[in-house]
């Protein structure tokens, strides 16, 4: 499982120009699920992405979490995330969940940060995205469990 997060201002996900998802001040994550992912890697990224450090304290130091803050979580499904991309001038998509296999993934995932956090808003997994955001910082990390 990979997930890129970036700390946003404010980020949203349309649909054939509906807003579909929305949040303020938080993380976007992108999210490429892989064959072996399952509860396991959910669990583990899920509290990544609550707990990761990536807002400034009263410092201007990272030590402030998405629960810190009281930010939101906006979820978007990205299987070329999950490319191989190591050789050649294509990327292979071998090395990402089968589609059916990631949406229920996904949709569980979605579940457990909706029942964990109460900001969590999704795009739509398969649809034809466009993701707007304001990246602070900018401060973008990958994160694999």
């Amino acid at each position: 499982m990979k997930v890129l997060i970036q700390r946003v201002t404010t980020a949203r996900v349309e649909v054939a120009g509906d807003i579909v998802g929305e949040i303020g001040q938080g993380v976007l994550a992108l999210v490429g699920l892989e064959p072996d992912d399952g509860q396991v890697q959910l669990e583990k990224m899920l509290n990544k992405l609550l707990n990761y450090r990536i807002f400034a304290d009263a410092e201007g130091r990272m030590n402030c979490s998405l629960k810190d803050i009281n930010g939101g979580l906006l979820l978007v499904s990205q299987f070329t995330l999950a490319a191989d991309t190591r050789s050649g001038l294509r990327p292979g998509f071998s090395t990402a969940a089968a589609p059916q296999v990631a949406e229920e993934l996904f949709e569980r995932f979605v579940g457990m940060a909706q029942r964990a956090w109460p900001q969590v808003a999704t795009g739509c997994f398969g649809a034809d995205m466009q993701v707007s955001l304001t990246n602070d910082g900018p401060v973008t990390f990958l994160l694999q469990v």
